[in-house]
């Protein structure tokens, strides 16, 4: 059984989480620039069995598309055209930012820490993660 990848997808950065191999636990894997995220994936997926991308889905209040869609459009094309075996899942990411800022500042964090985009990212993306795989564990109930 292979991982699933979760994709918090940005203009300047990409925040990125892991299952375990049984699909049980997420992790925060790393943060990668944008530019970057696609020589990350292909290194990371030589190494590693990836069942599934789920990508974090911008959305408004009112459901619809936020104008985050116009930049990670390309990103979704991209990501199909460079690994087509790979299922990718849209979920909603409303919220997750903030989320992983609530959790450092419960968490005890200082300000610096709680500052740090890159981490905000990396948690971001793990929430999407955990919210994905408690939806599917409560779809099989």
């Amino acid at each position: 059984m292979g991982r699933i990848l979760a994709i918090d997808y940005g203009k300047k950065r990409v925040g990125l989480a892991v299952s375990d191999p049984c699909g049980i636990i997420a992790t925060g894997l790393q943060t990668v620039l944008s530019q970057e995220i696609f020589r990350f994936l292909e290194a990371y997926l030589s190494h590693e069995k990836v069942d599934l991308f789920v990508v974090g889905h911008p959305k408004q209040m009112d459901n619809s598309d936020s104008e985050s869609m116009t930049y990670i459009k390309p990103f979704l094309s991209g990501l199909k055209r460079r690994f087509p075996h790979i299922p990718i899942v849209m979920y909603d990411e409303r919220f997750t930012s903030v989320l992983a800022h609530k959790a450092l500042l419960e968490g005890g964090a200082k300000k610096k820490t709680r500052q740090d985009k890159a981490l905000i990212d990396t948690m971001s993306a793990t929430i999407i993660l955990t919210s994905y795989m408690e939806q599917q564990r409560n779809l099989k109930i």
